[in-house]
């Protein structure tokens, strides 16, 4: 019983975690989309492609920025994972 909820603990963390990484990149994605669907939508552009240059480059930016934060999340993550390993065998 013991190793079924700690294999349960641990798909829950994991999707926490994914959610934690993964999350500055969307939001800023989502966010750079944000404005330039709004100036498109000002400037009656209709271009679908004008906004992945910028997304691209700000999804670059907050990586870089956030990057050392995310490996840090994933890392103890797997540390953890790894430690119950001996648990869940049993």
């Amino acid at each position: 019983m013991g190793g079924e909820t700690l294999l349960y603990d641990l798909s829950r963390q994991a999707l926490w975690v994914l959610t934690l990484a993964t999350l500055p990149a969307l939001l800023a994605a989502l966010a750079i989309g944000l404005v330039i669907g709004l100036l498109q939508a000002a400037t009656s552009i209709n271009e679908a492609t004008l906004s992945f240059v910028p997304k691209l480059v700000g999804v670059f930016l907050v990586l870089m920025l956030f990057g050392g934060l995310t490996g840090g999340l994933l890392l103890d993550f797997t540390r953890e994972a790894m430690e119950a390993i001996p648990a869940l065998t049993r």
